[in-house]
């Protein structure tokens, strides 16, 4: 085990670098800073910046240990993002830069009114709130476990401690210091997932790594004999395809960093290259996965899940380089997503909910804003330390994507009715539909696995996304 004295100075240095990085590129530090970096971004930092963000501690760690589980059925869903992304470049971020939005659920506002624009906006402050805490009560239990329990320090204050670090890189300009501290993290994250293939695949004394992964039986990526299984191809595919729409182009999150583009031609390059570096590296990480899987099962470590990355490289006998770059990787993981999701929040609750470029004077909008920003920090680490009693042993990614199928439902109904349709609703009544419908694709799920085992799995998106466009379409304006 790494001393708690150096692995703590680890964690300082990486943090005053953000600090660092974060004073080289504050410039303006007015709310058009913060919400969209005054439009002026390169595109490549973007889309280099956004695999880290998209990747996030639940990639870098769940998606490993879930091999021996699932083998690499995980990939089939990542087949199906890449449909998605082709949707978002296409479709959705026409829309956006031709309505020229800040917050993307304005768009919601002009099609349809006043409160089916706020319910879209408070659907995704709910999703994001939750899946962002999720990440970081992942990446926090980590370094619980590799840092701070062997030096007494409670989880409290590791939860307090990583957001409060947050606040400080982020609250003065925001998206405009996230696209780079991103690049950062982004380059840490890729560097331990390299490490981790190339010692791991060492030790092992594998010559041929692809040769290898062919004798595995952890390594079957399609699933085409029982469609009633979650892994089935068809629904992993299609849920891939729904999640990376629901996630990325209906996210606030994801898509300010698009939005902060100079162009809509530079933000549709953005998403191109963004795919094809996402996939490789979604690849890795599941080829990873395989290694450590064979690696504990050779070595007699007691290891699966959530653990077997962190187990491997802090105890797995390959000294303090590869528990270094892993940590460094972690920490990287848990940045690149929280920073952007607690920006994305603030401007949401902003834009949206308070309507702060409207209702108020631009003297007093930055002083809201940060307000706000501090307020939603709070949030994020009560909703944390909940989980800490409310999470059981399963690998927290399947939980992300299972509760962004009815949190990012409403949001996939709405945006479909709006895009594909003339129609016209009845406004006031789209909250109701909005919070019914889930429900009933909760049951409906639960009904069809207990009489028919029949588990939708992440397929679940789909399922709410089709009972919400039947609800909206019974409150249409005829």
């Amino acid at each position: 085990m790494i001393s708690g004295f150096l692995l703590i100075t680890i964690v300082v240095a990486y943090f005053a670098v953000l600090m660092l990085v974060a004073r080289l590129t504050k410039g303006a530090q007015n709310n058009s800073a913060f919400f969209n970096a005054n439009k002026s971004a390169p595109w490549y930092l973007v889309a280099f910046g956004m695999i880290g963000a998209s990747l996030s501690g639940v990639t870098f760690i769940s998606v490993p240990g879930w091999v021996e589980a699932s083998q690499f059925s995980y990939f089939q869903m990542v087949l199906g993002y890449i449909l998605g992304y082709f949707i978002i470049g296409k479709i959705l971020l026409p829309i956006y830069y031709r309505y020229n939005l800040t917050s993307i659920y304005t768009y919601l506002s002009t099609r349809f009114g006043y409160y089916t624009y706020k319910t879209g906006a408070s659907f995704f402050i709910l999703s994001r709130v939750v899946g962002a805490s999720f990440r970081l009560y992942l990446v926090a239990s980590v370094l619980q476990w590799v840092i701070f329990d062997q030096m007494g320090v409670p989880f409290w204050f590791t939860v307090i401690a990583t957001v409060c670090f947050i606040w400080l890189y982020t609250h003065r300009s925001g998206i405009n210091t996230i696209i780079w501290t991103d690049v950062l993290q982004t380059s840490f994250m890729l560097l331990a997932l390299g490490l981790g293939v190339y010692y791991v695949s060492a030790s092992l004394q594998i010559e041929n790594i692809g040769l290898w992964l062919q004798d595995q039986q952890t390594t079957q990526i399609f699933f085409f004999d029982d469609f009633k299984s979650p892994y089935y191809f068809w629904k992993q595919f299609f849920a891939g395809a729904l999640i990376a729409v629901v996630m990325t182009g209906l996210d606030q999150d994801m898509m300010q960093k698009n939005l902060s583009c100079r162009s809509l031609k530079d933000a549709q390059k953005n998403m191109f290259w963004f795919t094809i570096v996402l996939t490789i590296v979604n690849f890795v990480f599941l080829c990873l996965g395989a290694l450590l899987t064979a690696y504990a099962i050779n070595n007699g470590l007691d290891a699966h899940k959530d653990q077997l990355f962190p187990m491997v490289a802090t105890q797995g006998g390959f000294g303090v380089t590869l528990a270094l770059v892993f940590l460094l990787g972690l920490i990287a993981a848990a940045y690149s997503s929280a920073d952007s999701a607690l920006t994305s929040l603030t401007t949401s609750v902003s834009i949206d909910l308070l309507d702060i470029e409207k209702s108020l004077p631009k003297a007093q909008q930055e002083q809201v804003r940060k307000k706000v920003h501090l307020i939603v920090s709070g949030v994020l680490i009560a909703v944390i330390l909940s989980f800490n009693y409310l999470i059981a042993d399963e690998s927290v990614i399947a939980k992300l994507f299972v509760f962004a199928g009815y949190t990012y439902g409403p949001l996939l109904s709405l945006y479909t009715i709006g895009i594909a349709s003339k129609v016209e609703l009845k406004d006031k009544w789209v909250p109701l539909v909005a919070i019914i419908t889930p429900i009933i694709g909760y049951f409906v799920s639960v009904w069809l696995r207990e009489h028919y085992a029949f588990d939708f799995g992440f397929f679940i998106l789909a399922l709410n996304g089709v009972l919400g466009i039947f609800g909206l379409w019974l409150i249409r304006r005829k």
